[in-house]
Order: structure tokens, then C-alpha cells, then sequence
């Protein structure tokens, strides 16, 4: 070109160098290339407007894809985008190699990109030669690919803070991995480090290292205005940041990424990524490193949010913690276990808990409100509260339950869009005797484990759950904690959880807790695990995700000391008392006979003889009646299995205070009653009536070494008047059972 002539145009000079021009509009969605361009793409060489769909059809998909990466990372960073691309004939075969470069940007209003740049063919170098650029780009890509793919997976895994640094530490980006991170966050309006790996020796300089947010230091600047900042070398640091220079230059690093941590549209820290060799930052690797934090932002959002639920599960949970010593509790062992649902904050709610009451007694509660969310759990902390103030102003179960159905009724009615009820078992214990005061508001029946580990559902009176009536009764019931014996009071959650109701619940629950042998602690544990799987004390180890409902249980065990089969003179050695239990049937209440059949049952679970058990049950059943029929007093029932020389024997006595002493009787083929005496003559080995005063008391007895005869067709048979001795013949069963302060008449 001569001296003086004009310059050639811009148009003329790129398409002599073999490089095209194209703008794109991501509003329009249309392409304008020109002819240099066109042919690149494998079009006629000429200008043309050509749709996405268009464009995208000429490229590799993959590269397509990392189009559109690249220009969100140039727009937010403020750099240029470029990008290989691998052209595709119609054959999808690839037939060149084009080197694209742009500057986007973002037009708010519209929401569209706006790109203007230039497309270069790439001189493929000879296959096979180190400088082969197709097989290096598949092979970065490729491992790119998969390290980020692993990256995802691992960050996804972590539960922790600290567990999120650990997987940054580990990671090995492909050909350019940092040897030293930084996560740092905000504090107010101060920039605090988080965590670090290979940035400092001493373990707790991030609790020392603090500075304010418009200091001149590129994490800091990060935070500041949500943009990355790339250090190639350490002159570009020390020239661009000349203060805080020296506490990067110790460390003796070359290159530097100070990526933001954004979630949920806000920055919350800065990822520092620092190379002990100079790190170009090309638009791949920037790409990677922008990935890997925003993974990484998710990961420490999600970490962050689960430690913070843990915190209030761990002091919601400690709030519930008995605060009443084994010292406070002479003679008696006691045993609690929280087990939250398996989502949200693993609260719900379930609580049990222990008030110290005066003179020496105590008082045990297990409850659960409706619901596993946070109102849940913030009416079960209000009605925990309210319940403490009630038994502490020295109110029997009764009453305590009376006010907190009131109490939960009022809350309830200033709240009518959400109303919660509540079910409750409280228990009044006095340690010295043993004694139990049971009240009960809609909640699961409680059981006992007997010393010789029979399980027996404890039948109790209760009324409406907490909350529906105002002026609900909740009467109580009163049995005896017999030495050995352990009482277990238990919310749904043990019982019905794993697809099981009220009845196949309770059968997993016995099985356990006839089969375990170990102090009252590892019973809790085993209880649970029959659910769960292992779980530790208290709260929140690690269970299995098969979480359905909260648990809640509290174990009583009263002390067998001095006690055995040895224990005591005369019969009393002789004789020991196996297994018992205790029962009462008001007038008003004559569904608890089926109750008491069902606990004789129980306590017979192993009895060797089917007919006598069902005998037993008969003469249970029509000793009831009769006192609920010919008398107006209340039934107690007594029944009792004792171990002798012979074998097992069991015994079962019902007191009422009826002044009528009952006759055997010879009734007619029609007559409607007086039957029963006849029935225990013919079924009981032996049977009396003794009179106690105000009342009498009918008893029974059956041997199990005594079994029936079986009849001509070799089924048992009731024992009648000729299968037994002669009434003289029982004169010494009489004398012993007089000496053991029983009368038969």
C-alpha cells in the first residue's frame, strides 16, 4: 500500500486474515453473518440472517451448550467470551475447527444478550502430534466433565460446614488444580474467614483474622460487588492491591481466583482459590472455577441451614431432659428417650418429662401434640410449661389434666383457623411404696414388665384428649409398682410406626421386652432400635430415614432388693410369688371386664394348659358379673401365679364390699342366673369365699400339673364332682390355705 492512500476498511482487512463477522440477538433470536462467516459455518459464502435453530443446527451440540455458559460468565465478570466450536456437516461429521471471541452484554429491559464478535478457523496440527489441539480439547472437556460431575455429587453429600471444606480441599480440577483455598464470609459489615486449607499453619487464625468491608482486598471487593476477580501474577496483585499485598505474598503463591458465593440472588462470601504456578485463567478454566462456586455456594447454604436446625432440635431437645436425679428417686431406676421425625426440624410434638413434687414424690408425663411442625413444637413447650405449674401446686393427676385441657382449649380458641389437641398420660409415683396414680387424656395405654419379663398392657381410665373439652374429666387409676417390675409409658410413634397399628405394635414392643436382658438404659435403646436401628441417648444419632412419627418413651423400674424366692420363712419360702396384677371395675364401667379378661390372658401367655386358661377366663367373667349384677359396689380383681414344689399355680381373687355371701345353687333348665358357683366348682381345683368385713372376697385356683383328663373322643374336658378327691381328701389343702390366711368354706 502506497504512502498516502486510505486505509483499507475494517470489513476488507478481516476478510483477508480469513475471520468473520456475526451479531447476535437473543430478543430476535436472528444471527447476521457475514460472508467470510457464512462459509465458515458451511454456508454460501455470503451475508445472510439466519435464525438459532439455524446456527445451532452447523454446531456440535456440546459446544452449543458451552456457548451459552461462557456468555453469562463474560457478561458477569466483564471480559470477552471465547470459545471453540466444532463445525458439523450434514453427515454430523466434523469438518472444521472455529475459534469465536466476543463482548456481550445484557440489556435489562429487553432481558436479552447482545453479542458482536469475530470467528477464526483453528490450523488443525497433524493427528497424533503433541500439538494435536482436537484431541487436547475433547480430552479437557471430557475431564472436565467428569471432575464436575463428581464435584456436584460430593458437595450434594455434605452435611457440614466443615464437611463442605473438606470435599473444596480434595478437589483436583483437571490440569490446573489450587493448592490453597479460602471461604470467607460476612460478619455485620466485616469480612471474617470461614474456613481454609493450605493457607496457615496455625489451625485458629481465622478466629483472629477480621476486616472491614471496604478495605482494598480483593475478597472484600468480591463481597462488595458480587463480580469474580482473577490474578494471574503477583505484580497484578501487588500493583492492583498494594495494602493487603503482603498478606498473600508469605505464602509464596503465583496466581489467584476470588470467586463470589451466591444463593438465592445474594452474595454471601468469597471462594479464594490460590495456584502455586501461574494459572493463564482462559475462559474454560474460568468456567470451571464459576461451577465449582456456585456449587459450592449451595453446599454451604444448605450446611449452614442444617446446623442451625440442629442447634434448635439439640436445645429443644435438652429443654425436655428430666431434672430430677436417680438420688431423688430412692429405690427406683428411670430411663427417657427423644426421638424426633425424620424432616423439617426434627421436632414435633412428642415430650415426656419428670416434676418433683412434694414430700418425696414425683411425677412422670409423656404426651404428644398434633402435628410435626413448629407450631407443634412451640404448643408442646406452652402445655409442658403449664403442666410443671399445675403438678407443682400440689394437684392430683386428675386436676393436672383438668387445666391443661383448659389451658390448650383457650389457645385453641384464639387461634380457631389452626386448632391442635394433645393426648396425655400422667403419672403421680410415691418411690416408698410403690404406688402408681395414673390419669389419662386419649393417650396410649401404659405397660409393665414383670421380673420374670411378662408384658402386660395396664388397662387405666381416661377421657378426652387435651384441648376439645374444657370441662372434660379425666378420672384416675390407682395400681402397685411391684419390686422387679418395670413400667413403660410410650407415645404412638413406638408403637405404630413401620406400617404397624395398636395391636401388631404392641406385639413388636412385648417381643422386646421379653427378649432383652440388660440394665433399664440399654431396654430404652433396645425399644428403639426395634424401630429405628441404633440411636443414641436422648436425641439424634444416627438413625435410618424411616422416620414416620416422633417417639417419645420414659422407662420406671422399681428395684428388686431383698427380695428372691429365698426371701421370707415358712410357706413363703415355699411359695413365691411369680407374677401379679391388680384391677378394678366400678359400676359404671362394665366394658372393663372384657379388659380384665384380656390381662388375665396376658399373664397366662404361657401357661401350659390352653383349656385351663380359657377356664380361668370363664370364672373371671362370671365373678365380675355377678358382683357388677348383685351388688352395687365396686369389683377388685387380683390375680396372681405363684411357684411351689408341684409347679406353677395360679390364683385368682375379686373383693367387693357386697354384705351377701354367695351359695352354690341347683337352677332350673330356664333359669337365667345362679350358675357361676356351679361353674367353679365344676372348672377350680379348689375355691372359697372369705368374708372381710364390709365385703367378701371369691377366689379360685387352678394347678397346672393338674391337666384334665381327656374324654372318649381325646379332647379335654372340664373337670366335674367325680374327677375330684373327696372333700375330706382336701382337708390339708384347707389347713395349708388357713395357714396362709385363706378360708374355704
Amino acid at each position: 500500500m502506497r504512502t498516502g492512500e486510505p486505509l483499507p476498511s475494517t470489513g476488507d482487512v478481516l476478510a483477508l486474515l480469513g475471520t468473520g463477522r456475526w451479531h447476535w440477538d437473543t430478543a430476535t433470536g436472528l444471527v447476521t453473518v457475514d460472508g467470510v462467516a457464512a462459509r465458515l459455518l458451511g454456508l454460501p459464502a455470503e451475508q445472510a440472517t439466519l435464525t438459532e435453530a439455524q446456527v445451532r443446527s452447523r454446531l456440535h451440540p456440546v459446544d452449543w451448550n458451552e456457548i451459552t455458559g461462557v456468555i453469562r460468565l463474560a457478561v458477569a465478570e466483564g471480559t470477552l467470551a471465547e470459545v471453540r466450536i466444532r463445525i458439523m456437516d450434514d453427515r454430523g461429521r466434523v469438518v472444521r475447527v472455529v475459534r469465536s471471541r466476543s463482548k456481550p452484554t445484557f440489556d435489562p429491559l429487553r432481558k436479552a444478550y447482545l453479542l458482536t464478535g469475530t470467528l477464526q478457523e483453528v490450523t488443525d496440527p497433524t493427528p497424533g502430534t503433541p500439538a494435536d489441539r482436537r484431541t487436547v480439547t475433547g480430552d479437557w472437556r471430557r475431564s472436565r466433565e467428569a471432575f464436575l460431575l463428581d464435584a456436584g455429587r460430593a458437595l450434594a453429600e455434605a452435611r457440614s460446614t466443615q464437611e463442605v471444606l473438606r470435599v473444596v480441599a480434595n478437589l483436583s480440577m483437571p490440569g490446573f488444580s489450587p493448592d490453597g483455598l479460602a471461604v470467607f464470609g460476612v460478619a455485620g459489615d466485616r469480612l471474617t474467614i470461614i474456613g481454609h486449607h493450605g493457607q496457615e499453619p496455625d489451625a485458629d487464625a481465622e478466629d483472629a483474622f477480621s476486616m472491614p468491608l471496604d478495605t482494598a482486598y480483593p475478597a472484600a471487593e468480591v463481597i462488595r460487588t458480587g463480580r469474580a476477580i482473577y490474578l494471574s501474577t503477583p505484580q497484578q496483585y501487588q500493583a492492583r492491591y498494594p495494602l493487603t499485598w503482603p498478606l498473600a505474598e508469605r505464602f509464596g503463591r503465583h496466581s489467584w481466583a476470588f470467586l463470589p458465593l451466591i444463593a438465592s440472588g445474594r452474595t454471601t462470601g468469597t471462594w479464594m482459590a490460590a495456584f502455586a504456578h501461574p494459572v493463564a485463567f482462559t475462559p474454560d478454566e474460568r468456567s470451571v472455577l464459576t461451577t465449582v462456586a456456585r456449587m459450592l455456594a449451595q453446599a454451604l447454604a444448605r450446611a449452614g441451614t442444617a446446623e442451625t436446625e440442629r442447634a434448635l432440635t439439640d436445645g429443644l431437645q435438652r429443654s425436655m431432659l428430666p431434672r430430677i436425679g436417680p438420688q431423688r428417686i430412692p429405690g427406683m431406676s428411670l430411663a427417657a428417650r427423644y426421638i424426633p421425625t425424620g424432616g423439617g426440624l426434627q421436632v414435633g410434638g412428642d415430650w415426656y418429662d419428670v416434676i418433683p413434687l412434694p414430700h418425696g414424690r414425683f411425677a412422670l408425663v409423656v404426651g404428644d401434640v398434633q402435628g410435626h411442625d413448629v407450631r407443634a413444637a412451640g404448643l408442646m413447650g406452652q402445655l409442658r410449661i403449664a403442666l410443671r405449674a399445675y403438678a407443682s401446686e400440689g394437684h392430683r393427676p386428675d386436676a393436672v389434666l383438668s387445666r391443661a385441657s383448659r389451658f390448650l382449649y383457650g389457645i385453641n380458641e384464639a387461634d380457631p383457623y389452626d386448632p391442635r389437641f394433645a393426648t396425655c398420660l400422667y403419672v403421680e409415683v410415691d418411690p416408698a411404696g410403690g404406688v402408681l396414680d395414673f390419669a389419662r387424656a386419649g393417650h396410649p395405654e401404659p405397660a409393665v414388665r414383670m421380673p420374670d419379663t411378662t408384658v402386660l398392657t395396664r388397662q387405666t381410665a381416661g377421657g378426652l384428649p387435651l384441648g376439645i373439652d374444657p370441662d372434660a374429666d379425666y378420672p384416675t387409676t390407682r395400681m402397685a409398682l411391684e419390686p422387679g417390675e418395670t413400667l413403660l409409658l410410650c407415645t404412638d410413634g413406638l408403637i405404630e410406626t413401620g406400617g404397624h397399628d395398636l395391636d401388631t405394635g404392641w406385639q413388636r414392643l412385648r417381643r422386646t421386652l421379653e427378649r432383652h436382658e440388660g440394665n433399664l438404659e440399654e431396654l430404652a435403646d433396645a425399644l428403639v432400635q426395634a424401630v429405628h436401628g441404633p440411636s443414641s441417648h436422648h436425641t439424634t444419632g444416627p438413625l435410618i430415614d424411616r422416620r414416620e412419627d416422633d417417639i417419645a418413651l420414659l422407662l420406671l423400674s422399681r428395684r428388686a432388693e431383698g427380695r428372691g424366692a429365698g426371701a421370707g420363712t415358712g410357706l413363703d419360702a415355699v411359695r413365691s410369688s411369680l407374677r401379679r396384677t391388680m384391677l378394678t371395675v366400678q359400676q359404671a364401667e362394665p366394658e372393663r371386664i372384657a379388659g380384665a379378661r384380656r390381662q388375665l390372658r396376658e399373664l397366662l401367655h404361657d401357661w401350659g394348659s390352653a383349656d385351663q386358661v380359657d377356664s380361668a377366663v370363664l370364672l373371671l367373667s362370671e365373678v365380675l358379673t355377678n358382683v357388677l349384677v348383685h351388688t352395687d359396689a365396686a369389683a377388685l380383681l387380683e390375680a396372681e401365679i405363684t411357684d411351689g414344689p408341684r409347679g406353677r399355680r395360679m390364683r385368682v381373687q375379686v373383693t367387693d364390699a357386697g354384705a351377701d355371701l354367695p351359695h352354690l345353687r341347683t337352677p332350673g333348665e330356664l333359669a337365667s342366673s345362679g350358675r357361676g358357683l356351679l361353674l367353679i366348682e365344676l372348672l377350680a381345683h379348689t375355691w372359697g369365699v372369705v368374708p372381710r368385713g364390709k365385703g367378701k372376697s371369691i377366689w379360685f385356683e387352678l394347678d397346672e400339673s393338674q391337666t384334665p383328663p381327656d374324654d372318649a373322643g381325646g379332647a379335654p374336658s372340664p373337670r366335674g364332682p367325680e374327677d375330684r378327691a373327696p372333700r375330706e381328701d382336701r382337708a390339708p389343702r384347707e389347713d395349708r390355705e388357713r395357714a396362709e390366711g385363706r378360708v374355704t368354706p
